[in-house]
């Protein structure tokens, strides 16, 4: 049985996943370059077409954000979370290394992981959930955390993902 201890770790949990996602949404809508420099970005990364996907990725990472700090619709806000972060995995941090001051994919693979763990632990019953007695967790949240983010990503790489073709170092055309 499930003790308070779990719905504090939950709790602590979606406390710190859930802002914290809101924050680089709303970061993306009003921070110093606003919606114009997010989309000014994604146009650099090769997201096609760039406004649509800047607003998308914003509006994503705060419902996201709110869903995870509110402890609702279990597993689906970290599905969310999973399927950004896998985005940016693939166009912002690829080929950086591990490490996030380089670039690389540290933050990416932690808020991921911390989802489909949130997915797992359940929401408890400290959460919106929880007072609707909507308790889901275990092992297949996780899963269809972990698959629909991914899968999602996936799609939306598949179709929308196009970033400039780099010059080959054996091209000897000047």
């Amino acid at each position: 049985m499930k003790g308070r201890g779990h719905d504090v770790a939950a709790l602590v949990l979606r406390a710190t996943l859930g802002p914290m996602l809101f924050a680089h949404g709303w970061n993306k809508v009003a921070g110093p370059g606003g919606l114009k420099g997010t989309t000014g970005w994604f146009e650099a990364l090769g997201l096609k077409p760039a406004e649509v996907h800047a607003r998308m990725a914003a509006g994503t990472e705060m419902a996201a954000g709110v869903g995870i700090a509110l402890g609702a619709a279990n597993p689906l806000p970290a599905a969310a979370a999973v399927g950004l972060m896998t985005v940016a995995a693939r166009t912002d941090h690829r080929g950086k290394g591990f490490f996030v001051f380089k670039g690389g994919w540290e933050y990416v693979g932690v808020v991921g992981g911390a989802a489909v763990a949130l997915a797992a632990l359940g929401n408890g019953r400290y959460s919106l959930d929880g007072l609707l007695r909507r308790q889901r967790a275990g092992a297949g949240p996780a899963l269809l955390a972990a698959g629909l983010g991914a899968g999602s990503a996936a799609a939306l790489l598949a179709v929308c993902y196009r970033p400039a073709r780099q010059p080959d170092e054996t091209d000897t055309d000047q």
